[in-house]
Protein backbone atom coordinates (compact mmCIF):
# COMPACT_ATOMS: atom_id res chain seq x y z
CA UNK A 1 0.00 0.00 0.00
CA UNK A 2 2.45 2.47 1.13
CA UNK A 3 4.82 1.49 -2.37
CA UNK A 4 0.94 2.00 -4.27
CA UNK A 5 0.61 5.38 -2.52
CA UNK A 6 4.16 7.15 -3.20
CA UNK A 7 3.94 6.10 -6.59
CA UNK A 8 0.34 7.79 -7.00
CA UNK A 9 1.79 10.89 -5.19
CA UNK A 10 4.95 11.17 -7.76
CA UNK A 11 2.84 10.70 -10.56
CA UNK A 12 0.36 13.01 -9.20
CA UNK A 13 3.41 15.66 -9.05
CA UNK A 14 4.85 15.33 -12.09
CA UNK A 15 1.31 16.12 -13.48
CA UNK A 16 1.29 19.19 -11.46
CA UNK A 17 4.70 20.69 -11.77
CA UNK A 18 3.02 22.34 -14.81
CA UNK A 19 0.88 24.31 -12.85
CA UNK A 20 3.78 25.66 -10.66
CA UNK A 21 5.43 26.69 -14.24
CA UNK A 22 2.30 28.83 -14.56
CA UNK A 23 2.72 29.96 -11.26
CA UNK A 24 5.79 30.97 -11.25
CA UNK A 25 5.27 32.57 -14.98
CA UNK A 26 2.09 35.01 -13.82
CA UNK A 27 4.39 36.14 -10.37
CA UNK A 28 7.65 37.26 -13.26
CA UNK A 29 4.91 38.11 -15.23
CA UNK A 30 3.28 40.67 -11.83
CA UNK A 31 6.72 41.98 -11.13
CA UNK A 32 6.91 43.45 -14.96
CA UNK A 33 4.05 45.74 -15.05
CA UNK A 34 5.14 48.33 -12.33
CA UNK A 35 8.73 47.92 -13.74
CA UNK A 36 7.56 48.64 -16.72
CA UNK A 37 5.51 51.52 -16.04
CA UNK A 38 8.62 53.21 -13.46
CA UNK A 39 11.16 52.55 -17.16
CA UNK A 40 8.56 53.63 -19.48
CA UNK A 41 8.50 57.62 -17.77
CA UNK A 42 7.59 59.61 -20.81
CA UNK A 43 9.93 57.38 -23.35
CA UNK A 44 8.24 56.72 -26.84
CA UNK A 45 5.53 53.09 -25.83
CA UNK A 46 6.68 51.56 -29.54
CA UNK A 47 10.31 51.86 -28.90
CA UNK A 48 9.94 50.24 -25.22
CA UNK A 49 7.59 47.51 -26.29
CA UNK A 50 10.36 46.65 -28.97
CA UNK A 51 13.31 46.61 -26.59
CA UNK A 52 11.49 44.45 -24.01
CA UNK A 53 10.55 42.02 -26.60
CA UNK A 54 13.86 42.06 -28.24
CA UNK A 55 15.63 41.68 -24.74
CA UNK A 56 13.65 38.46 -24.21
CA UNK A 57 14.38 37.67 -27.86
CA UNK A 58 18.21 38.24 -27.24
CA UNK A 59 18.30 36.36 -23.86
CA UNK A 60 16.51 33.64 -25.28
CA UNK A 61 19.27 33.23 -28.44
CA UNK A 62 22.00 33.22 -25.83
CA UNK A 63 20.07 30.24 -24.01
CA UNK A 64 19.49 28.96 -27.73
CA UNK A 65 23.17 28.73 -28.53
CA UNK A 66 24.64 27.78 -25.32
CA UNK A 67 22.42 24.91 -25.06
CA UNK A 68 23.50 23.98 -29.19
CA UNK A 69 27.09 24.19 -27.76
CA UNK A 70 27.52 23.31 -24.95
CA UNK A 71 24.68 22.11 -22.62
CA UNK A 72 24.15 18.76 -24.54
CA UNK A 73 20.51 18.03 -23.17
CA UNK A 74 17.46 15.79 -24.99
CA UNK A 75 15.75 19.35 -25.32
CA UNK A 76 17.78 19.45 -28.71
CA UNK A 77 15.77 16.78 -30.38
CA UNK A 78 12.64 18.69 -29.86
CA UNK A 79 10.65 18.40 -32.99
CA UNK A 80 10.91 21.80 -35.21
CA UNK A 81 8.02 24.03 -36.52
CA UNK A 82 6.40 21.89 -39.82
CA UNK A 83 3.63 23.17 -42.74
CA UNK A 84 0.48 24.92 -40.73
CA UNK A 85 2.22 25.48 -37.41
CA UNK A 86 3.78 28.28 -39.08
CA UNK A 87 0.99 30.23 -39.46
CA UNK A 88 -0.02 29.36 -36.21
CA UNK A 89 3.49 30.95 -34.77
CA UNK A 90 3.46 33.82 -36.97
CA UNK A 91 -0.31 34.73 -35.33
CA UNK A 92 1.88 34.18 -31.64
CA UNK A 93 4.18 36.58 -32.81
CA UNK A 94 1.69 39.27 -34.09
CA UNK A 95 -1.21 38.76 -31.48
CA UNK A 96 1.22 38.25 -28.29
CA UNK A 97 4.90 39.83 -29.31
CA UNK A 98 3.90 43.26 -31.59
CA UNK A 99 0.47 44.03 -30.59
CA UNK A 100 0.40 43.22 -27.28
CA UNK A 101 3.38 44.62 -25.61
CA UNK A 102 2.54 47.98 -27.63
CA UNK A 103 -0.71 47.77 -26.16
CA UNK A 104 0.15 47.58 -22.86
CA UNK A 105 2.55 49.85 -22.77
CA UNK A 106 0.45 52.84 -24.20
CA UNK A 107 -1.83 51.81 -21.56
CA UNK A 108 0.35 52.08 -18.84
CA UNK A 109 1.71 55.64 -20.24
CA UNK A 110 -1.44 56.79 -18.97
CA UNK A 111 -2.69 54.58 -16.69
CA UNK A 112 -1.36 53.68 -12.88
CA UNK A 113 0.59 50.47 -12.70
CA UNK A 114 -1.49 48.67 -10.33
CA UNK A 115 -4.80 49.68 -11.93
CA UNK A 116 -3.22 47.62 -14.88
CA UNK A 117 -2.79 44.80 -13.12
CA UNK A 118 -6.15 44.67 -11.61
CA UNK A 119 -7.34 45.24 -15.56
CA UNK A 120 -4.62 42.06 -16.66
CA UNK A 121 -6.60 39.62 -14.67
CA UNK A 122 -8.97 39.78 -17.75
CA UNK A 123 -6.84 37.45 -19.71
CA UNK A 124 -7.21 34.80 -18.13
CA UNK A 125 -11.13 35.31 -18.50
CA UNK A 126 -10.90 35.92 -22.10
CA UNK A 127 -8.34 32.93 -22.86
CA UNK A 128 -10.68 30.94 -21.21
CA UNK A 129 -13.54 32.38 -23.27
CA UNK A 130 -11.50 31.85 -26.94
CA UNK A 131 -10.81 28.64 -25.95
CA UNK A 132 -14.43 27.89 -25.84
CA UNK A 133 -16.57 30.08 -28.23
CA UNK A 134 -13.40 30.16 -31.02
CA UNK A 135 -11.30 27.15 -30.63
CA UNK A 136 -13.84 24.61 -30.04
CA UNK A 137 -11.95 23.51 -26.57
CA UNK A 138 -14.44 21.75 -23.74
CA UNK A 139 -13.82 24.04 -20.44
CA UNK A 140 -15.04 22.46 -17.21
CA UNK A 141 -17.77 24.03 -15.02
CA UNK A 142 -14.41 24.67 -12.38
CA UNK A 143 -12.55 26.74 -15.16
CA UNK A 144 -15.84 28.95 -15.78
CA UNK A 145 -16.68 29.05 -11.77
CA UNK A 146 -12.84 30.33 -11.37
CA UNK A 147 -13.15 32.73 -14.16
CA UNK A 148 -16.39 34.29 -12.72
CA UNK A 149 -14.59 34.72 -9.53
CA UNK A 150 -11.90 36.59 -11.11
CA UNK A 151 -14.07 38.77 -12.92
CA UNK A 152 -15.92 39.65 -9.64
CA UNK A 153 -12.95 40.03 -7.65
CA UNK A 154 -11.50 42.55 -10.44
CA UNK A 155 -14.32 44.63 -10.65
CA UNK A 156 -15.00 44.68 -6.50
CA UNK A 157 -11.25 45.89 -6.05
CA UNK A 158 -11.23 48.43 -8.91
CA UNK A 159 -14.55 49.58 -7.88
CA UNK A 160 -14.48 53.04 -6.05
CA UNK A 161 -17.50 55.06 -4.59
CA UNK A 162 -18.72 58.50 -5.44
CA UNK A 163 -16.41 58.15 -8.99
CA UNK A 164 -18.31 58.76 -12.12
CA UNK A 165 -17.73 55.93 -14.33
CA UNK A 166 -16.40 56.31 -17.93
CA UNK A 167 -13.94 55.34 -20.47
CA UNK A 168 -10.53 55.18 -20.30
CA UNK A 169 -8.33 54.84 -23.77
CA UNK A 170 -5.81 53.79 -21.58
CA UNK A 171 -7.63 51.20 -20.08
CA UNK A 172 -8.99 50.02 -22.98
CA UNK A 173 -5.51 50.21 -24.66
CA UNK A 174 -4.50 47.36 -21.39
CA UNK A 175 -7.90 45.54 -22.06
CA UNK A 176 -7.37 45.38 -25.88
CA UNK A 177 -3.53 43.81 -24.59
CA UNK A 178 -5.30 41.03 -22.64
CA UNK A 179 -7.75 40.01 -25.63
CA UNK A 180 -4.61 39.43 -27.63
CA UNK A 181 -2.64 38.10 -25.66
CA UNK A 182 -5.76 35.61 -24.66
CA UNK A 183 -5.66 34.98 -28.45
CA UNK A 184 -1.21 34.22 -28.14
CA UNK A 185 -2.19 31.47 -25.63
CA UNK A 186 -4.83 30.13 -27.13
CA UNK A 187 -2.91 30.26 -30.38
CA UNK A 188 0.50 28.76 -28.77
CA UNK A 189 -1.39 25.81 -27.58
CA UNK A 190 -1.15 24.71 -30.96
CA UNK A 191 2.49 24.38 -30.80
CA UNK A 192 2.95 24.06 -27.29
CA UNK A 193 4.56 20.76 -28.09
CA UNK A 194 7.41 22.42 -30.00
CA UNK A 195 10.89 23.73 -28.94
CA UNK A 196 9.73 26.72 -26.45
CA UNK A 197 13.17 28.36 -26.23
CA UNK A 198 13.04 28.70 -30.71
CA UNK A 199 9.46 29.86 -30.43
CA UNK A 200 9.77 32.64 -27.65
CA UNK A 201 13.07 33.61 -28.84
CA UNK A 202 11.52 34.17 -32.72
CA UNK A 203 8.92 35.58 -30.80
CA UNK A 204 11.05 37.84 -29.00
CA UNK A 205 13.39 38.80 -31.84
CA UNK A 206 10.33 39.43 -34.54
CA UNK A 207 8.36 41.54 -32.83
CA UNK A 208 11.08 43.34 -31.09
CA UNK A 209 12.49 44.30 -34.40
CA UNK A 210 8.70 45.70 -35.22
CA UNK A 211 7.95 47.60 -32.87
CA UNK A 212 11.51 49.12 -31.89
CA UNK A 213 11.18 50.37 -35.83
CA UNK A 214 7.87 51.64 -35.45
CA UNK A 215 8.86 53.85 -32.44
CA UNK A 216 12.09 54.76 -33.92
CA UNK A 217 10.75 56.35 -36.55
Amino acid sequence: WLIGRVSELMIDLHIKKYNYFALVSALLFSISTPAAKLLLNGSSPQMFAGLLSLGQGLGLTIVFLLRKLIWKTDMEREPGLRGVEFSWLAGVVLAGGVFAPLLLMIGLSGASASGSSLLLNTEGILTTLLAALLFGEAVGSRIWFASFIMLVAGVLLAYEPNVQWGISLNALAVLGACFMWALDNNLTRHISAKDPVMIAMIKGLTAGSVNFWIGWF
